[in-house]
């Protein structure tokens, strides 16, 4: 039987992420049916904790909440401790994921300012740079080291982009997406949420032909989905 971690947010005040906190579970398969097991709540903190995501087989980064702003945490799943890799004093981090083929970690930082942009963390001083100039990325993802496919907030609406990160060049897949990215198990595929009709839509992109396809033709107003 094999086993698998995931990760889950769970808020603790209804219709708001205030206080949310991320959890992780053992996650098996028998006989045909999904088993998810062992929850442990790793945040266990008061406020924002939220969006994980695997640094190693043995640690895991989210963002959360300490002295009244967000910050880098990373956890030690064999001591169960955690750590924060960065100090913002004049902002806060969001979506902290490691770098392909890097031990550095990339974030969105919302400045007290209201400016927003992606930066990349050293994973041992903390000091920050940032990597994508002039666009408000809201989701980002990275498909290989120099590629990022990122959601930009432009006016009301949700952009899909795919950035170069060595050629600095952008270029909009479609208008109108989710939040929701993923690489596509066993394929080169990356899967994407539009929303450009009143029936939201899965989608496949291929980041090196820019050919999208339909997955599924309607998933009502849903905003998150996963792949087992």
């Amino acid at each position: 039987m094999k086993k698998l971690f995931i990760l889950l947010f769970i808020s603790t005040v209804s219709y708001s992420q205030s206080n949310t906190e991320v959890y992780l579970f053992d996650i098996s398969q028998k006989n045909g049916k999904w088993i998810v097991s062992n929850g442990k709540n790793i945040s266990n903190n008061d406020g924002y904790d939220s969006q994980p995501h695997f640094y190693s087989k043995k640690s895991i980064l989210f963002a959360s909440t300490r002295n009244k702003q967000t910050d880098i945490a990373k956890y030690n799943m064999e001591t169960g401790k955690i750590k924060f890799l960065n100090d913002t004093p004049n902002g806060g981090e969001y979506s902290p994921q490691r770098i392909p083929k890097s031990k550095n970690v990339s974030a969105v930082r919302l400045d007290k300012d209201g400016l927003q942009r992606f930066y990349k963390y050293d994973a041992k001083t903390g000091k920050s740079t940032e990597l994508i100039a002039d666009l408000k990325v809201a989701y980002p993802m990275w498909y290989k080291k120099n590629t990022a496919i990122v959601v930009t907030i432009v006016g009301d609406d949700l952009d899909l982009i795919i950035h170069k990160l060595k050629s600095k060049k952008n270029t909009t897949i479609q208008k109108k997406v989710g939040r929701s990215l993923h690489k596509i198990p066993n394929t080169e595929l990356v899967s994407y949420v539009s929303k450009a009709n009143d029936n939201w839509e899965i989608r496949s992109l291929n980041p090196k032909t820019k050919e999208t396809k339909k997955i599924i033709n309607s998933i009502g107003k849903k905003e998150d989905i996963c792949w087992l």
